[in-house]
């Protein structure tokens, strides 16, 4: 039996499935604190342009990706002051912020190169190096399918490890997650719920910056506007449905991103085009639909146990 296409296309999830895990997680570690990061799509873009444009000059991938996840950082930075400091509103803020970099990243590379649409011609990024995995990579199908990712794939299924690790196994998680769910509570103790949350949404545009460096230093070697296409609204999704979890925001990456391979085979069947780019959002959509039926569900089974015992209580009691 020919497998071959089966390998090719569980690579090819596992590809499309970094720049969500990296989402996701960014999204996971901003909502443990209470904070909803909306401009994720923003953070990703910028990364997205500025790891194009340095690695571009540097003629160095490093100098790439640091200075993606940097120009990312420095979006969570100017969003963490105005919402924390300023006192804006959050969502509008992060709305904005997003509506400018769609803008601003397009105005940026047209200054740079004289075009609208992509750098591929003036600006091509350095490629960050693809790994093959010693051992893994002689086991016949296994080592086809996870071995040769780019290295960033890798650094993904580290950084689910680490945002759980840093979450639930260290202080500043703790903290994090009492500021998300108790924030009265932490601030009696003299801790500073403005500095968790700088903190939380700090390590969130880490998490897209990476996310954008993939989508322009391995998925391809330049920027085009808009490159993103969503992918930071869809780890929020992700984050949605593992309920903040981020070992559960790696399965569910898999899943949107098993939508999008799917949607690449299905243009290759000469299928209409706008068919197939609706697949990975209507995923999406129904992922959402069927997680809230479940949860509810679930809630009312826990309130109905809940009045079981309290009406089997009283009836004791009446005795």
């Amino acid at each position: 039996m020919d497998l071959d296409w089966l390998v090719e296309f569980l690579f090819t999830i596992i590809r499309l499935s970094t720049p969500l895990i990296f989402a996701a997680l960014g999204a996971v570690i901003s909502r443990k604190a209470g904070v909803l990061n909306l401009a994720l799509e923003g953070m990703m873009l910028v990364a997205a342009l500025t790891g194009v444009v340095f690695s571009a000059i540097t003629q160095s991938w490093i100098v790439g990706l640091l200075t993606a996840v940097l120009g990312s950082m420095l979006m969570a930075t100017i969003i963490s002051y105005c919402f924390l400091v300023i006192k804006t509103d959050l969502y509008l803020t992060c709305i904005a912020t997003n509506m400018a970099s769609i803008g601003g990243t397009v105005f940026v590379m047209f200054l740079l190169t004289g075009s609208k649409a992509t750098t591929a011609e003036a600006l091509r990024s350095m490629s960050i190096p693809r790994i093959d995995l010693p051992l893994i990579k002689d086991i016949p199908y296994i080592g086809d399918v996870l071995s040769g990712h780019n290295l960033l794939t890798y650094v993904s299924f580290a950084m689910v490890f680490f945002a759980w690790f840093l979450i639930y196994k260290t202080r500043i998680g703790l903290r994090m997650r009492a500021v998300g769910e108790a924030p009265e509570a932490v601030e009696s103790v003299g801790i500073s719920v403005p500095k968790i949350k700088y903190i939380s949404f700090l390590l969130s545009g880490v998490f897209a910056g990476f996310g954008g460096a993939f989508m322009s230093m391995s998925y391809v070697t330049w920027f085009s506007r808009d490159m993103v296409a969503g992918r930071g609204f869809i780890g929020m999704s992700i984050m949605n449905i593992a309920n903040a979890s981020p070992v559960g925001s790696l399965g569910a990456s898999f899943i949107f991103g098993g939508a999008d391979a799917t949607a690449k085979y299905l243009q290759l069947q000469n299928l209409p085009t706008d068919l197939v780019f609706m697949v990975p959002y209507a995923v999406t959509i129904i992922a959402l639909t069927v997680i809230s039926i479940v949860r509810i569900r679930r809630e009312d089974r826990i309130v109905h146990g809940k009045s079981l015992r309290r009406k089997k209580a009283t009836e004791k009691a009446a005795e």
